[in-house]
């Protein structure tokens, strides 16, 4: 008795029910405006290039880097930064703050030989006026396009 109850009421309900009915006209449609925040397309380029690198396999190894600052004043680290950036962009330039100092490092040299002579040459060069130190750390390897491995 109380199935066959319920079933009719259920069946009341549906009949009863009417869906959103459309309009007759086909020009009655409302406009969509989408804003999109520029924000989304320079995260999907990231991820493009993250990606990018997981497919090309860039390994890390023990390596070299140089530190070539260990400062509190950020301001110079920062214009340190820029003018290593602009003088040698093939190396990468890490900016790590410890408190309270703000520490820079340079490159990522697999051989100590190359990470010396490039030490030398920073010296030489007086970009860098403080002690310049060889750390040995984890770095990214590149890895060798498929041109050069045939």
């Amino acid at each position: 008795m109380k199935t066959t109850l319920l079933f009719f009421i259920i069946l009341i309900a549906n009949l009863s029910s009417q869906a959103q009915a459309l309009p007759t006209d086909s020009t009655q449609y409302a406009k969509v405006i989408i804003q999109k925040d520029k924000r989304i397309d320079l995260l999907g380029e990231k991820m493009y290039a993250y990606n990018a690198g997981l497919a090309k396999n860039i390994l890390s190894a023990r390596g070299y880097r140089l530190m070539v600052l260990s400062s509190n004043d950020r301001s110079f680290a920062m214009k340190l930064r820029s003018s290593l950036l602009q003088q040698y962009p093939e190396h990468k330039v890490y900016m790590v703050y410890q408190n309270p100092f703000i520490k820079l490092k340079m490159g990522n040299f697999v051989d100590k030989t190359e990470a010396e002579n490039f030490k030398k040459q920073l010296i030489r060069q007086g970009l860098v006026t403080g002690n310049i130190y060889l750390l040995s750390e984890m770095v990214e390897i590149k890895p060798v396009p498929d041109e050069e491995i045939q």
